[in-house]
């Protein structure tokens, strides 16, 4: 049975499921779907075409799918994804893609938003990801799964973050940050793995496999993606092979310290 607030705004033609709470306040539009057991609380706002999944639960003064902020916009039909099971706290903005970057901004599955968190257009997150506060994705930005981005960090326009990475908090990121790695500072540069996060979901072994070719990577002073493909071929570690494939399809590079080689 649904939880409507007789102070929410809902506008004809929205798809509500089953067991779904709004709160008083809250406006939602004639193109939105929302799956069951989703629960958006009071103040908030969700425009144009955005689908949310199940078992989302939206907090207060949240504005979801709202124009993009790209001054090429020019009211084309583009769209707001997001999965299930997703907590997307205060103040936080979502905005759908643009007809430049595939018309999509798309958001996975039982990732943590945190309040002022800011998700640009054609943004594409991945599943289980912790984005803390103020948090802002520029547009283009791609995470993939189990990625976490710290509080009050900027990520430039096309990064590409990867699994299992991390971000620290105050920092500003402009080049791809490897999965697996942790980068911090401003410009963030790697400080090694995220060793953390790898021990809550890898094996020893992985992990172990990870930390040699970290070195090979990027503390023996040898050209980046000569070293990657040299892994790739020797090796038949499943995340090594995630690892330089990352690096070698890589466009806005990989922020690293440079080691002199001492051959």
């Amino acid at each position: 049975m649904n939880k409507i607030s007789p102070l929410a705004i809902i506008e004809d033609g929205a798809v509500i499921g089953d067991n779904v709470e709004i709160g008083p306040y809250c406006f939602i539009s004639a193109a939105t779907t929302i799956g069951d057991g989703t629960k958006i609380e009071q103040s908030s706002s969700v425009y144009g075409k955005t689908t949310i999944g199940k078992n989302n639960h939206i907090f207060s003064h949240a504005v979801i799918g709202s124009a993009p902020q790209d001054l090429k916009f020019a009211g084309e039909d583009v769209e707001l994804i997001i999965g299930d099971n997703n907590k997307i706290r205060e103040f936080t903005l979502f905005n759908p893609g643009t007809k430049g970057g595939g018309g999509k901004t798309i958001i996975g599955s039982h990732n943590l938003f945190m309040g002022y968190v800011h998700v640009g257009h054609d943004v594409i997150i991945g599943n289980h990801c912790i984005l803390a506060n103020a948090a802002t994705l520029a547009g283009h930005v791609e995470m993939g799964d189990y990625a976490v981005i710290g509080g009050m960090t900027p990520i430039h326009q096309f990064v590409h973050i990867g699994d299992y990475a991390m971000v620290a908090g105050a920092s500003a990121l402009a080049q791809d940050v490897p999965p697996f790695c942790m980068a911090e500072g401003n410009r963030a540069t790697l400080r090694g793995l995220n060793l953390t996060g790898l021990r809550r979901h890898l094996s020893r072994e992985d992990i172990d496999e990870l930390k040699s070719a970290y070195r090979d990577l990027f503390e023996a002073g040898k050209p980046l993606k000569d070293v990657a493909s040299e892994l790739i071929e020797k090796t038949k570690n499943h995340q090594v092979q995630t690892l330089c494939n990352f690096i070698l399809k890589t466009k806005r590079g990989i922020p690293y310290e440079r080691k002199k080689n001492d051959d």
